[in-house]
């Protein structure tokens, strides 16, 4: 499956983005399945917690590899772990070690990626950075506010070395080049080499963009212009993106299953399914081009277009073309819509 992405989302540019979702289970039994907090459902429940590797291009993105993560309180009980069709010498591991494994076997499998982003869950983990350097790929991870930088004049806390550089240093640039609708970020560049004593403090610093930590900074393994690092940096909300379709159009997370091994041949296919439907959007946008007055074919599109013509042709092909360039014209004119409006607030 991960050839068949790599080979037709070929992309030279293409990012590794590392992230974890929730599924949601009840009961106890269910493999990995633990009480914590999950964005899927905004609150405390039982739910497996797999972290997935992403390939995002300019052409598609997909999943081409996941890991579910196995909590302490399944690995210290043996039974239970045996139980659920897990290895008996299973240890436990941090979240992000599986990415750390994935992320290797991609690039030991031959495979080239310039660039791995994640959020500061991966960002803070000694074993995935060595990994990377090690291979020479680039990454671009966040890490915590609380996180220790070494400096030429010591360690200081992320955020107060982002507190310490100038406002002028300061750029904000859109994280999907001249796309519309794309997300903006604000970075400013700090070298480790250089004492930030010396640098002067920034009277009115940038507002902080992210809720949960405040401002975020990010970790470099190689120089590189800023409008590649916010590129890169922006390729994290493609995960997400990935989740949303997987979930919703391919069933990712409906796996009625407690063992590993049947959750593996079950969440497999429906990576593939993702995989198939971001394969044929890219491919008719590149044969294809949509006219001004439509949106491009979505995922959705394609897989309600599936449905419709192929599993239940209740009405004829002409209908359900039809319907389906009423949807997109009708969406073309909200996100047009939509857009004045941002830009209007921005400026």
């Amino acid at each position: 499956m991960r050839e068949d992405v790599l080979e037709h989302l070929r992309d030279e540019d293409a990012v590794l983005v590392v992230d974890e979702t929730g599924d949601v289970g009840k009961g106890i039994h269910t493999v990995g399945v633990q009480r914590r907090y999950t964005g899927t459902a905004g609150r405390i429940e039982n739910a497996q917690v797999p972290v997935y590797l992403v390939s995002a291009g300019s052409r598609g993105h997909a999943a081409v590899d996941r890991e579910l993560y196995i909590p302490r309180s399944w690995t210290s009980d043996p039974a239970r772990c045996r139980a659920a069709d897990l290895n008996e010498d299973t240890v436990f591991a941090t979240e992000p070690e599986p990415a750390a494994r994935m992320t290797v076997r991609f690039l030991d499998g031959g495979h080239r990626a310039g660039w791995v982003t994640g959020d500061e869950v991966y960002g803070g983990n000694p074993k995935l950075l060595s990994a990377l350097e090690e291979r020479q790929a680039g990454y671009v991870l966040a890490v915590a506010c609380s996180a220790e930088v070494a400096t030429a004049a010591g360690k200081f806390r992320a955020d107060a070395l982002a507190a310490k550089v100038p406002r002028r240093a300061w750029r904000k640039l859109s994280a999907g080049g001249r796309r519309q609708g794309a997300p903006f970020l604000r970075l400013g560049r700090h070298r480790p080499g250089r004492s930030p004593a010396r640098q002067p403090p920034a009277v009115d610093p940038p507002q902080p963009h992210h809720r949960r930590t405040g401002l975020l900074p990010l970790l470099l393994t190689r120089p590189g212009p800023l409008a590649t690092l916010v590129r890169v940096a922006g390729s994290r909300r493609r995960v997400e993106e990935t989740f949303q379709a997987g979930k919703g159009l391919a069933g990712l997370d409906e796996h009625q299953v407690r063992h590993h091994t049947p959750r593996s041949c079950r969440v497999a296919p429906a990576m593939l399914a993702h995989a198939f439907l971001a394969v044929v959007r890219a491919d008719e946008h590149a044969r294809h081009p949509a006219p001004d007055e439509l949106i491009p074919l979505t995922c959705d599109e394609i897989q309600r277009l599936s449905t419709a013509l192929v599993v239940q042709p209740v009405h004829g092909a002409a209908h359900r073309l039809a319907r389906s360039t009423w949807r997109r014209r009708h969406r073309a004119r909200a996100r047009t819509g939509h857009y004045h409006r941002q830009t209007a607030n921005q400026t």
